[in-house]
């Protein structure tokens, strides 16, 4: 073998050995994770999301606008198929329906409990409130991830089978979650993208 061959091949080895070593430094992780999506402390985005029931031979539709305001509120404004309001501020659950409102406290609710705490956790970046309640499981890349919640609590568990997120960098773009007896639910999200108000009608002539 001449010396320049020797020399390249050995160059190769050096770099595929250096990569090696250096693969888990550089690996996605749930730190980086969730440091990018705590940049972000506030945000509104559109969803919609489907209910898969059982029973019913089609999904329940829903749409309507998030908002989050770092470290724990957050609020959901569902205008389809009627106009309905969630807002969790620290343990406190305002539902408003038909100019009806009540207040409960969110641990008094596990199934509600589980996707506020996925919800808030990831938005803020809170690792601590996502491992208080889930395990979790963090696969792709900075471009692409989905990050899979598993409950450890008791009460959460008896309701909620995981929690799938998915994003790109500090986004969150969708939630599925799957219940116990079978019903799921599939929210997609679209960041920074809150409805515009339509314009008023124009009035006819009198």
């Amino acid at each position: 073998m001449r010396p320049d061959q020797w020399l390249k091949r050995w160059l190769r080895a050096l770099v595929a050995v250096a990569l090696l070593g250096t693969g888990t430094a550089w690996a996605f992780d749930l730190t980086e994770l969730m440091g990018l999506l705590a940049q972000k402390k506030s945000g509104e985005a559109r969803f919609t999301e489907q209910r898969f029931v059982r029973g019913l031979d089609g999904p329940i539709s829903a749409a309507g606008t998030l908002s989050f305001q770092a470290p724990d509120k957050l609020t959901r404004e569902t205008t389809l198929p009627r106009p309905e309001s969630m807002a969790v501020d620290g343990n406190q659950l305002t539902l408003s329906r038909g100019g009806r409102t009540r207040t409960l406290t969110l641990d008094s609710m596990p199934e509600m409990l589980g996707m506020v705490e996925a919800m808030r956790g990831t938005l803020s970046g809170d690792a601590g409130t996502l491992q208080r309640y889930f395990k979790s499981k963090l696969g792709g890349s900075r471009e692409g991830w989905t990050l899979d919640l598993a409950p450890t609590d008791e009460r959460l568990a008896a309701q909620v089978d995981g929690v799938r997120l998915t994003g790109r960098a500090g986004e969150v773009l969708g939630v599925e979650m799957t219940f116990r007896g079978g019903d799921r639910s599939v929210m997609t999200i679209v960041p920074g993208a809150a409805p515009t108000a339509k314009p008023a009608a124009a009035r006819a002539p009198s």
